[in-house]
């Protein structure tokens, strides 16, 4: 029985990972990587708010990105809204006050979905959209968005969200990580099954918000809800894949641990909330494959990670009752560590065949960023680290869930 679990979960692992790249061929003439500048058929008027939470640092130059972005000044106005900082935020938004396009907001803290839901009340434009503050904008990001809407059945924009400028191995890790989901986001939009439009850019028609309410609470992932929400109502989320967001990501293990089990703790949690959509068609290939899919992979590497320390703990066991029968022997034998214990040729082959169409999936999402098939040791760094770290936040989210506990931001 326990094989047979095994074998069902890679398949649908593998099965997944073909149904992209099927998706991929099919559709790749479709795929746009737009060089120079950007001529839209026309320019709507935008709201950016930039939620702000102590962001000395880096806010300065995610404003500078945003002044500096080709799109007529008139029709582009930029919301600061500081949320209870308590370092000098407050007093570099003030600094950008001179522009005649830019408003400063304060208030008390509550978190970012309070500070959006602020400059939503304010907004009096065609579209709206959010900025994160450790984020930058490339300047015709904003003009390769709004061509999405010239199909007035798209309600939503996503950027694609690049690293910026990695300086250690765990921030090349994540910048293999993104790239690959330059990849995955694009299928999922094709597919229309789009589940989170992230906080570095995503643009949504301002009457999206009219249709269903403003921003929620939701687990401390905001912009995962809104996307549930958007699907629920039946409102089209595209994904423009050369629309380019530079971001900073976390520089540690514990960093990184903390912001994963943020993001898995909200996407269980946000299923749970919305798990009467599930296996619906009428909700499309959100309820009927990408959410599955993302539960499918959490359940995986639940299954295989309870295998493994299963049998670390049967072998500790083991060599424990040998030590009390016969007494310590230096010749005791460390765990023969064969394919996660399956004693079978087969499994090995379908790792590796696995493990070779994520691969290839990297090297496309790389591709779509690059130009080119850009190949880097730091794919097999990514490969090794995650497959060791991502149990562990995958665990502690499972329960966190259990508990009730929701983990915090920073």
């Amino acid at each position: 029985m326990i094989t047979v679990v095994f074998y069902i979960f890679i398949f649908l692992s593998i099965y997944v990972q073909v149904f992209f790249l099927v998706t991929f061929l099919e559709r790749r003439e479709e795929i746009h990587r737009r060089e120079g500048r950007v001529i839209p058929s026309r320019f709507p008027s935008i709201t950016i708010a930039v939620p702000c939470w102590n962001e000395e640092q880096t806010l300065e130059r995610t404003m500078c990105s945003l002044l500096k972005v080709d799109y007529p000044k008139d029709k582009l106005h930029i919301f600061l809204v500081d949320d209870g900082s308590t370092d000098s935020t407050l007093e570099r938004m003030r600094t950008f006050e001179k522009y005649s396009n830019v408003k400063v907001f304060h208030k008390e803290n509550g978190g970012k979905y309070t500070a959006l839901n602020l400059a939503l009340g304010y907004c009096q434009t065609e579209v709206f959209g959010c900025l994160d503050a450790d984020s930058f904008a490339h300047p015709e990001a904003l003009r390769r968005l709004v061509t999405y809407f010239d199909n007035p059945q798209v309600m939503a924009v996503a950027p694609s969200i690049i690293v910026d400028h990695p300086r250690n191995i765990f921030e090349r890790c994540q910048k293999i990580e993104y790239e690959w989901a330059v990849y995955i986001k694009k299928m999922l939009g094709f597919l229309g099954g789009i589940h989170v439009a992230p906080g570095p850019l995503s643009l949504f028609r301002r009457q999206v918000f009219n249709v269903i309410g403003s921003y929620r609470p939701a687990h401390n992932t905001e912009d995962m809800e809104i996307a549930y929400r958007m699907q629920k109502h039946h409102l089209k989320i595209e994904q423009c894949n050369d629309a380019y967001v530079y971001t900073i990501t976390p520089n540690s293990i514990k960093k990184l641990f903390k912001q994963r089990l943020r993001w898995i703790y909200g996407f269980l949690n946000n299923t749970m909330d919305y798990r009467r959509l599930l296996f619906k068609p009428q909700f499309g290939h959100f309820a009927i494959f990408t959410v599955p899919a993302g539960l499918i992979s959490v359940s995986s590497v639940l299954y295989v990670f309870g295998r493994i320390i299963g049998n670390l703990i049967e072998w500790v066991g083991d060599k424990l009752n040998q030590i009390s029968a016969v007494g310590w022997n230096l010749s005791l034998s460390f765990p023969h560590l064969d394919w996660f214990y399956f004693n079978t040729k087969s499994v090995l082959f379908l790792f590796l065949f696995l493990y070779g169409l994520i691969i290839v999936s990297i090297l496309i999402g790389r591709y779509m960023t690059h130009g080119k098939f850009k190949f880097s040791p730091a794919i097999f760094y990514f490969i090794i680290i995650y497959s060791f770290l991502a149990p562990f936040w995958i665990v502690k989210a499972v329960w966190d869930t259990t508990r009730r506990k929701n983990p915090s931001w920073r």
